[in-house]
């Protein structure tokens, strides 16, 4: 008897013990694949799409005008343009490294890395992107003002002075005085512009504004004098923003409060690895003790070992509904002061991570459960069932029971690394990587080379072509050329859709601005009035891909260069390994998403002309069809068809404005996201398909990426 009662204390303390180790292990692997886990909050982010909505939420809230208008520095930008430009200011790649910036921080604070928590974020890209900003827009604003003669050398710089208030206030001029100088009256006429500027300033900007008032272009006096005239202002408001952050450096301490994480750290920062190895040498050790005192009897080895598993999943997962319960799950709380949209993202990213986190620790929890429950069966049958309880069978139980623990001790340990990390997105859904090509929808980006950044005439986008990328463009319409001849010009201009003051324009500074270049070009109708080179934009284009290797991503060209050409720029770009080639035949089926990324051919190159000859680089409207695109009001646009007939797989909707050039005005209207996708359902309804690109001018004006966002959701 007494040497009884020592033997089932011993079983009663190794089973306690097997249950409490269970819990401990499952609890400090979820710690170590989440809290303390750089990956799982960048997959939270991306779960709850936290870039896009920065833009599409936070920023445009009213409450946050004073924000976006201290990012903006000051500038004399319209309310409709301040949303649209932000994003040059604060691009999304900036966002994603200040953010991943303050993860690592964080990470490094809990693991017990670093001894103190001191979040702060380097304000100098934003800074230095204010005087980018202010070119931009004041070259923009005078791009397609018409000249008007003047009568005598007074008028002239009278009515010059006006523009330049105009300009300087945000306002476009209702037109630039023109006259011809002389080289005194240009210097004269100089000195009057400079005058406006600080003193120290003048003499680097003289030779431009002499050279470009001699030219008549007054359109570049004024894009060149404006900023340096505003620069006063701006300076003042980055000034104030550098006050309000503290410095280049923003110490986000003062503004959140971070005492939940301090108080956290004594639980993270003393190793949660060597807690869980140590549980985890318990664990085993306590089973095998509970099967070296377990009796002897036919099957009651496994089932003591399967209720200890089994008890160990089943107090886990209690303890992690009890928490979730009881705790709220927050970590910071927003302030009334607020904006409304940050509050609710900063909530949602919130709750997401405890959702994972939960999600984590449950499936840590099922996996001992199961297996526990797996033994203590097996153990179960060979007590009731005799016939089970022969030699073979018996000899099983032993290497069984072995082998079931270490599936739960896997288990425990592995199945929160997997649980929380954020799975394969497809545009933005993982739902989306079933879907084949021809089912999704993409945001396209009309004349997406033709960008304020690359300083064209009259253009259509506002930020590069990789930012655009970033913002979420997936389809790029792009115009291929050789720089034209000056006897070319006159024909294609017009043939273009660019106003008579932009005609005007393009004709003056014929070979006295941007003389002919040989190679070939992105363009738009004619290479002087802004062109960028096709080979190296083609380059970027691959390099923004590999960087984003879950992303499909389309070309459109209007090809006025050869199939052979464009293919041979295709390869000198390194393009060769992505591009994908469709089926011969346009009525086949398109491959899904996924399965294009898994081969690794994710480029879509296709022609409004050639057809070939590389295999990959097909005509459009053998695959695909579209609407018209020389609507003048919003109120003509229509789904009748155009170019390709009907009947095709892949339907371009072309959803933007041409009255005299690309019209910001009516951008903003017709990119809303209500506007987008009541005209999409339209044109389904009539066409037959599902619209695949939607093409827009001023990609970040109005909410053309919400729209699309929308439509996938609904695929």
């Amino acid at each position: 008897m007494d040497s009884v009662t020592p033997r089932r204390a011993l079983r009663v303390l190794a089973f306690a013990a097997a249950v409490l180790c269970t819990l401990i292990v499952a609890a400090a692997a979820t710690a170590r694949a989440t809290v303390v886990s750089a990956g799982f909050y960048g997959s939270v982010l991306d779960e709850e799409k936290a870039y896009t909505r920065l833009y599409n939420e936070v920023l445009v809230d009213p409450r946050a005008a004073a924000v976006t208008r201290s990012l903006l520095a000051g500038l004399p930008v319209p309310e409709a343009v301040v949303t649209s430009n932000i994003k040059l200011v604060l691009p999304p790649e900036t966002v994603r490294e200040l953010t991943q910036e303050q993860i690592d921080d964080v990470v490094g604070y809990l693991r017990g890395d670093r001894d103190t928590l001191a979040l702060s974020v380097d304000l100098r890209p934003v800074l230095d992107n204010v005087d980018d900003l202010a070119q931009i827009y004041f070259g923009d604003l005078v791009a397609s003002v018409q000249n008007r003669a003047e009568p005598d050398f007074d008028a002239f710089s009278a009515d010059l002075s006006a523009a330049l208030e105009n300009v300087v206030a945000g306002r476009v001029p209702d037109s630039l005085p023109a006259l011809p100088l002389t080289e005194e009256q240009a210097a004269r006429a100089a000195e009057h512009v400079l005058a406006a500027l600080p003193e120290e300033r003048r003499a680097g900007l003289r030779p431009e504004v002499e050279a470009a008032l001699r030219d008549g272009d007054i359109g570049a006096v004024l894009a060149t004098v404006a900023p340096m005239v505003v620069s006063e202002r701006t300076h003042a408001a980055v000034a104030r923003l550098r006050t309000l952050a503290g410095g280049s450096e923003w110490n986000l301490d003062r503004p959140l409060d971070l005492t939940a994480l301090h108080e956290l750290r004594p639980y993270t920062a003393v190793g949660l690895g060597i807690v869980e190895a140590v549980a985890a040498a318990l664990l085993v050790v306590s089973l095998a003790v509970l099967w070296a005192t377990g009796s002897a009897a036919p099957g009651r080895r496994p089932m003591l070992l399967g209720w200890a598993l089994a008890a160990g999943g089943l107090l886990t997962a209690l303890a992690v509904v009890l928490v979730r319960l009881v705790g709220d799950g927050r970590i910071v709380d927003p302030a009334p002061s607020w904006p409304t949209g940050l509050a609710r993202l900063v909530d949602d990213l919130q709750r997401t991570a405890v959702d994972d986190m939960t999600v984590a620790a449950l499936g840590s929890a099922l996996v001992p459960l199961v297996a526990g429950a797996l033994l203590a069966g097996f153990g179960w049958a060979l007590q009731v069932r005799p016939r089970l309880r022969t030699a073979p069978a018996a000899a099983y139980a032993r290497p069984l029971a072995a082998g079931v623990s270490a599936f739960a001790l896997a288990g425990l340990v592995l199945v929160p690394l997997a649980a929380p990390s954020a799975p394969r997105r497809c545009e933005g859904s993982v739902r989306l990587c079933d879907r084949p090509y021809d089912e999704v929808a993409f945001l396209t980006s009309h004349n997406a080379m033709s960008t304020t950044v690359d300083r064209f005439i009259g253009p259509l986008q506002d930020p590069a072509i990789s930012t655009q990328l970033d913002d979420g463009v997936r389809a790029l319409q792009l115009d291929t050329y050789r720089w034209e001849r000056p006897d070319e010009i006159t024909a294609r201009l017009d043939g273009s859709d660019f106003s008579a003051e932009q005609r005007a324009l393009i004709a003056h500074v014929v070979n006295k601005v941007n003389p002919p270049r040989d190679g070939l070009w992105l363009c738009h109708a004619v290479c002087r009035a802004g062109a960028v080179e096709l080979v190296p934009e083609l380059r970027e284009i691959g390099d923004w891909m590999r960087e984003h290797p879950t992303e499909v991503l389309t070309l459109i060209v209007q090809d006025a260069i050869s199939g052979e050409d464009t293919a041979k720029a295709v390869a000198q770009a390194g393009l060769s390994d992505l591009v994908f080639t469709p089926d011969e035949n346009p009525a086949e089926p398109w491959p899904t998403l996924g399965d294009m990324i898994d081969s690794g051919r994710r480029l879509v190159v296709f022609a409004e002309q050639a057809d070939g000859p590389a295999a990959w680089y097909r005509n459009f409207y053998r695959y695909g069809m579209e609407t018209p695109f020389s609507f003048r009001r919003p109120d003509q646009m229509s789904c009748v068809p155009h170019r390709g007939g009907t009947g095709k797989r892949l339907f371009l909707l072309n959803h933007f404005i041409t009255a005299g050039g690309g019209s910001r005005l009516d951008a903003g209207e017709v990119n809303a996201r209500d506007y987008v996708l009541d005209r999409v359902e339209k044109c389904e309804r009539e066409r037959g398909r599902p619209v695949n690109f939607v093409a827009v001018d001023y990609t970040t004006i109005g909410d053309a990426r919400g729209a699309v966002d929308a439509l996938n959701a609904q695929r």
